[in-house]
């Protein structure tokens, strides 16, 4: 659910994010800038879908086997 907030802000910030992010989009950019500093993340739901991603997966196993190999010919 969505809900409506008014907020005030300088007119040179005002016609910034007019120029910058557009007219239609400011909402969506002050939520995404917003969201992380005031909403707690549901970690689980977050690898979970993580997890889903076969892409973002071939991509970290991909990743995580070049270091492993890039590591394991170092002296201890």
């Amino acid at each position: 659910m969505q809900k409506k907030l008014t907020i005030t802000v300088d007119e040179e910030i005002y016609k910034g994010l007019h120029t910058v992010i557009g007219p239609r989009k400011i909402s969506r950019f002050i939520q995404d800038l917003v969201r992380p500093h005031v909403v707690s993340p549901d970690m689980a739901a977050a690898y979970a879908e993580m997890a889903n991603d076969a892409n973002r997966e071939k991509e970290a196993e991909e990743w995580a086997e070049i270091t492993f190999k890039d590591v394991s010919h170092e002296a201890a």
